[in-house]
């Protein structure tokens, strides 16, 4: 069984720059790390790998430094990791980014399942994952919290459980499929020193544009059929107000602030 997941490389703090012509994030001006939501589908896929002897590979597109979240899913127990990285990919929007992960999934593969986070913190689109089901043509199933690792190597489906705000729902998917972990799938292993040393030895492939085949009209900038017009700080508007004395008294005070905005609201 093959197995890939698809990680993502975000900024580690709120404090970036915008880039004025593009309006997207110059990325070099905060440090980087590993897409929180991320950690659950390499887990995920190592408990496979675990349980039936599957191979993980992880993919991630991004800049040349984005070399350092593979070797961290490496030092947890993927066999490999594979980067691509190309100048023309630079400004990719969601529909671009999955089109070229789909790509390099059907060059470098076949795999019977891709795991993907739910969404990238940096966007928060969630888009990624479904359309790269899309583009592959195979089944997927979003919000997934539990999924039924099969002992055999070669299953035909799995069995898996979505989380929702009402309640949840059980259902088999046929494979190939991409599925969207949520973090109350499972908790993250750490890396281990075994694994830093297959990195070391191992390294990452990493490939471009040109070795996916792909016209540089439908990635970048380019290929992206949506464009941020406008980025802006939001404004704090509201005025905040101190209230102090002995907790009843604060609690008293508390009650009609919040009473009198009720009553102006009904009236």
């Amino acid at each position: 069984m093959k197995i890939a997941v698809c990680v993502k490389q975000v900024p580690d703090s709120g404090i970036v720059s915008i880039d004025p012509e593009t309006h997207t994030l110059q990325r070099k001006s905060a440090g980087a790390v590993l897409n929180p939501l991320d950690e659950f589908p390499i887990e995920t896929a190592l408990r496979f790998k675990d349980g039936n002897g599957a191979r993980v590979t992880v993919f991630s597109m991004g800049p040349p430094r984005a070399e350092e979240i593979l070797a961290r899913a490496i030092a947890m127990g993927a066999d490999e990791g594979i980067l691509l990285s190309d100048v023309c990919f630079a400004g990719s929007d969601t529909w671009s980014t999955s089109l070229i992960l789909s790509e390099a999934l059907r060059k470098y593969g076949p795999f019977d399942i891709v795991f993907c986070g739910k969404q990238a913190i940096d966007g928060d689109t969630a888009q990624v994952g479904p359309a790269i089901a899309a583009h592959l043509g195979w089944a997927q199933a979003a919000s997934v919290n539990h999924i039924e690792i099969p002992s055999e190597k070669n299953p035909s489906e799995i069995r898996l459980t979505r989380l929702f705000e009402n309640g949840h729902d059980e259902l088999r998917v046929p494979l190939p499929a991409v599925i969207m972990v949520l973090k109350e799938a499972c908790e993250p292993r750490f890396g281990t020193l075994k694994g830093r040393i297959n990195y070391f030895r191992k390294g990452i492939q990493k490939h471009g544009q040109q070795d996916l085949g792909m016209d540089k009209s439908s990635v970048g900038l380019k290929g992206s059929p949506t464009r941020v017009v406008k980025t802006s700080i939001p404004e704090m508007t509201r005025k905040l107000k101190k209230i102090e004395g002995k907790p009843e008294d604060q609690a008293r005070e508390l009650a009609e602030i919040i009473s009198a905005k009720i009553q102006k609201l009904k009236n």
